[in-house]
């Protein structure tokens, strides 16, 4: 006979969690919630094969393994406090692939693990785009054992996956090191193409020059058009790269005694461009502030 599928559940269906829960629906049975309904969204997921959940408790009763995407740990830990939820964990495993503090990951770790759930730290390396094409790179921390369990599900939503160690927080560190390289080398590319602009260049010929030279990346393809289409369309928020992003990272850093001048401009330019009401535009919009600053 063939083996059962394993039952996966998916908490948080927003820009980043829907492409992710869509791309393993298409091979596991699933289940999923989001904080607010959306009859679209339900439409779009049981076209899918998948369903969906009134309560978080429906997620965790049904499924075996159980992945999270939310912005922040305080929507993650509304969840965890809510009805029904922790009583229905036992025997399961909760994979958080939010960017959260690495205290933050620690502690809603202990929580999962206490309700008797095995956790596993798995924060994401990609943005939408990577997210629909199943393009994400997965930053795995937990129980070695654990973490195999679940790669039939997280090989749908990655084209890598690297273990960075048993410890929680590990994989947190890893993906606060890769954002910080990441980040500002968007925020360089959102400076060049706003000092091309000033100097009155032909934009689709700056481009054209930049994809020819020795930086070229998948990532330069993917935000390079925006910058010079002015498509603020979001592919990753101004706000969550602030909150989710950049404040963490200082923050981090200042914890290790390390500095950081550049992420220290980038995490200054997204909070003005945060308090300027473009937070919900895509994070390459900052180029609207850095065209305003003094």
């Amino acid at each position: 006979m063939p083996t059962p599928k394993m039952r996966i559940g998916f908490l948080g269906l927003g820009i980043m969690g829907t492409p992710m829960a869509l791309n393993m629906a298409r091979e596991f049975p699933l289940i999923a919630w989001n904080r607010t309904a959306c009859a679209k969204r339900t439409q779009l997921f049981e076209s899918a094969g998948a369903r969906m959940a009134k309560t978080p408790a429906d997620v965790a009763e049904d499924a075996e393994i159980i992945f999270a995407m939310f912005a922040d740990a305080k929507a993650l830990q509304s969840v965890i406090a809510s009805a029904g939820f922790r009583e229905s964990l036992r025997g399961k495993t909760v994979v958080n692939t939010g960017t959260v503090s690495v205290k933050e990951s620690r502690d809603i770790a202990a929580q999962i693990q206490h309700a008797g759930a095995a956790f596993v730290e798995m924060p994401v390396s990609g943005s939408k785009v990577p997210a629909e094409q199943a393009q994400l790179v997965g930053l795995v921390a937990g129980d070695e054992d654990v973490t195999h369990r679940i790669e039939p599900c997280v090989n749908l939503m990655t084209k890598a996956t690297v273990y960075c160690g048993r410890d929680i927080g590990a994989a947190l560190k890893m993906k606060y090191s890769v954002n910080l390289f990441m980040i500002t080398m968007a925020v360089g590319l959102a400076e060049a193409v706003n000092f091309a602009k000033a100097q009155g260049l032909d934009l689709d010929a700056f481009a054209r020059a930049t994809e020819a030279g020795p930086l070229v990346s998948p990532y330069l393809k993917m935000k390079m058009p925006k910058l010079v289409n002015e498509d603020w369309t979001p592919q990753g928020h101004i706000k969550n790269c602030y909150h989710s992003n950049t404040r963490i990272i200082v923050e981090a850093a200042r914890k290790e005694g390390v500095r950081t001048p550049l992420m220290d401009v980038c995490d200054d330019l997204f909070r003005k461009a945060t308090e300027a009401g473009l937070g919900e535009e895509d994070m390459m919009a900052v180029i609207k502030t850095i065209a305003q600053s003094d």
